[in-house]
């Protein structure tokens, strides 16, 4: 049995979001990419920038689902990926090329679609299965063996809903 059920809810949400302490949060990351933007200037390559906070996001995010690499092999993968192989280092690689790939698509086309989610989730599976189309996916700790969550949609028809409620909110927000 799962400790936290989680139910997926309609979007947008019912109840207000921007509570006073989102809204502090909010006001202290408006200005700490003030600064950010004000010291990119000074970089004569702005891509290395670019290029790297993908990547560090990459590991970092991955890092969540028990996929840890070093920053080592990360740049061992993205410049010798043909001759290095490192599984966690080439995953967290694939994770980065489809931050990017989302962000570049968002920034073109001006709209955030499903199949467009399903490109980027391509880039990271490395192969074009789709949405999830079997019910009660576990998240589960691999360490201790408790089950975190059961993903009960058993619908394709459900999941298409539901991503097609969120995305007008993501680009409302972008």
């Amino acid at each position: 049995m799962a400790d936290n059920q989680f139910v997926l809810r309609d979007l947008p949400p019912q109840q207000d979001v921007e509570t006073k302490a989102v809204l502090k949060q909010a006001a202290k990351a408006h200005r700490y990419l003030a600064e950010l933007k004000g010291v990119s200037k000074t970089i004569p390559n702005q891509a290395i920038l670019i290029n790297t906070l993908p990547l560090l996001e990459a590991k970092d995010s991955s890092a969540i689902e028990n996929i840890i690499t070093t920053h080592d092999e990360l740049y061992k993968e993205s410049l010798f990926g043909e001759y290095y192989s490192n599984s966690s280092a080439k995953e967290v690689q694939n994770y980065s090329h489809a931050l990017r790939t989302g962000y570049e698509t968002i920034i073109k086309k001006g709209l955030f679609t499903n199949n467009q989610i399903l490109d980027i989730q391509a880039c990271i599976e490395q192969n074009r299965a789709g949405f999830r189309k079997l019910p009660g996916t576990e998240l589960k700790n691999d360490r201790t063996g408790r089950i975190i969550n059961i993903q009960k949609l058993n619908s394709l028809k459900k999941i298409w809903e539901y991503t097609g409620k969120l995305l007008p909110s993501i680009l409302l927000n972008w």
